[in-house]
């Protein structure tokens, strides 16, 4: 048996508990590299933030990031129905309603945004999705992260070529599909643009899949309540022209604009542990680079 398996027993509150306390142990590690990386991205993008409420904001990421953590093994390790029952609000449910029902598809906008993989069980009650899976690091991790995914309803395809005609002919078919499209993409694979006020590259993968199919496009964030009990669900009208722009750049700036109006509504929520910025043309990868070049960066640029 996987020992990742050994969660299932596990009460997701014990689980949640443990979170609290590992985040706490790494608030009190400032050289851990996680907290380097979002002491970074909070220089890159909140400049303008007096210290004392970044660094709450700071201790605020990481204790969501640990506990979403928590929780998608959790989810990966209890059956569909275990996630779906923690569902507790759907807002603006209507939205998802209106994309999957849309003649050409629907694509469902998710970046790392709460606990996604909670969400996923709830959303493939809708059909069968067409998504697109890169194996996680170490052989046990992966083969415990694929079970928990391929108990739902969607096909895994991979994240080539081939994986991409899939998503495109799932589209085309009028199904739909799920992408995360806040990932840092190879340099072939996206465009730099502007997210939060920092010009980085940004895959072109969603936009190129909207211009081509003319298909929905639905932002979905799962937030942990503030009472603790389950989670809610938010649905996003991505309806922008900008976003089906024949133009990838365009198009992919609109598709980034429309994250951050997601993200800004639970900012502590989004993975700032994340090195999303590691591809700065006029930059080079912060998080590698020396304090003073990084904060001559920062002082040059203007705060979003």
């Amino acid at each position: 048996m996987n020992p990742y398996h050994l969660f299932k027993f596990v009460p997701l509150s014990v689980m949640q508990t443990l979170a609290r306390f590992v985040a706490w142990v790494i608030i009190k590690i400032p050289s851990l590299s996680i907290m380097r990386t979002v002491h970074i991205n909070m220089a890159l993008i909140a400049q303008a933030l007096p210290e004392h409420q970044k660094h709450q904001l700071v201790k605020d990421i990481i204790y969501h990031q640990c506990l979403t953590s928590i929780e998608s093994i959790k989810s990966w390790a209890m059956p569909p129905e275990w996630s779906i029952a923690q569902i507790r609000d759907v807002h603006n449910k209507d939205i998802l309603l209106e994309g999957l029902a849309n003649p050409n598809g629907m694509l469902a906008i998710v970046p790392h945004l709460g606990t996604w993989e909670m969400m996923n069980a709830w959303l493939n009650q809708f059909g069968a999705p067409t998504i697109m899976y890169k194996p996680v690091k170490g052989d046990i991790t992966n083969n415990f992260v694929l079970q928990g995914r391929s108990r739902l309803n969607a096909t895994l395809v991979p994240t080539d070529g081939s994986g991409v005609k899939a998503v495109f002919k799932t589209l085309k078919q009028g199904g739909f599909s799920i992408v995360l499209p806040d990932h840092v993409p190879e340099p072939s694979g996206g465009v730099v643009v502007p997210f939060f006020g920092v010009h980085t590259l940004t895959s072109t993968l969603a936009s190129k899949l909207a211009s081509k199919t003319k298909c929905a496009l639905v932002g979905l964030s799962c937030i942990r309540r503030d009472d603790g009990q389950g989670f809610d669900i938010y649905c996003y009208k991505l309806d922008n022209p900008a976003l089906y722009d024949r133009h990838a750049e365009t198009a992919t700036h609109a598709l980034n604009q429309a994250m951050e109006h997601m993200i800004s509504d639970h900012y502590s929520h989004y993975m700032w542990g994340y090195r999303r910025f590691k591809r700065i043309p006029t930059l080079g990868n912060p998080y590698r680079t020396d304090e003073a070049t990084l904060k001559a960066f920062i002082q040059a640029h203007r705060s979003y």
